[in-house]
C-alpha cells in the first residue's frame, strides 16, 4: 500500500512538510510506503476549463507544461492522498487549489477515478483560517467520493516560521493519530 502526499506550500521542508511527516512517520510503522511531493519551486497553473478530459477521459489534464499529470498519476497510484496546505489570507495555496481543481475535473471526466480511495487534509496555520482551509481540502475528498479518517482534533498544526510547528505538541499529536487511523483504515480497505 502506498500514501502521497503533496505540499503545497512555497516553502520547501515547511511546517507544512514537517506535519504531513508526522502522519507519514505513523503510516510507515504500519508497513504503508508514502511520498512526499513538494510544489515549492515548481511549476503549477490553474484550470483553463479547457473542459478536454471530458473529451479525451485520458486520465490526464490537457495542459501538460506543468507537475499537474505527474501527480495525477501519482494519486492513481497510491490507495490514500493527503493534502497539505499552510494557510494564507484565510484559505489553501493556489498551487493545492490547482491540483484539486485539475485532477478534480480528471477524475470526474473519468468515471470518479479516485473513488473509495483514502484521503487526509493536513493543515499548517499561524493563527485563524486554518478551519476554512480544512474544509476546502475536505470538499475534494468528499466529492471525489473518497474515505476520509479522523483525528482526536481537526487536523491542523500551529507555526509561522519555518519548523514552529515542532513546539505544537497538540498540533503533532494529532498528526499521529491522524496517520494511525489513516494506516488502520486503508488495512481494512485494502488487505
Amino acid at each position: 500500500m502506498k500514501v502521497v502526499g503533496f505540499n503545497g506550500s512555497a516553502r520547501k521542508d515547511g511546517n507544512t512538510a514537517i506535519l504531513i511527516k508526522y502522519v507519514f512517520e505513523e503510516l510507515n510503522k504500519e508497513g504503508i510506503d508514502t511520498e512526499l511531493v513538494q510544489f515549492a519551486g515548481k511549476k503549477v497553473a490553474g484550470c483553463t476549463a479547457c473542459r478536454k478530459c471530458f473529451e479525451l477521459k485520458d486520465k490526464q489534464c490537457a495542459v501538460k507544461d506543468d507537475i499537474i499529470n505527474e501527480c495525477i498519476g501519482k494519486m492513481l497510484g497510491a490507495e490514500g492522498i493527503i493534502l497539505g496546505s499552510p494557510i494564507y489570507f484565510a484559505d489553501i495555496t493556489p498551487p493545492i487549489k490547482s491540483l484539486i481543481d485539475r485532477a478534480g475535473y480528471v477524475a470526474k471526466a473519468n468515471d470518479d477515478m479516485f473513488r473509495r480511495k483514502v484521503g487526509a487534509a493536513v493543515i499548517a496555520v499561524r493563527r485563524a483560517g486554518a478551519i476554512h482551509g480544512f474544509d476546502s481540502l475536505n470538499h475534494f475528498f468528499f466529492i471525489s467520493q473518497m474515505i476520509v479518517p479522523g483525528s482526536h482534533y481537526w487536523n491542523i498544526g500551529i507555526g509561522r516560521d519555518k519548523g514552529e510547528v515542532e513546539k505544537d505538541e497538540e498540533g503533532k499529536q494529532i498528526m499521529k493519530t491522524l496517520g494511525q487511523n489513516m494506516s488502520w483504515l486503508l488495512r481494512k480497505l485494502y488487505q
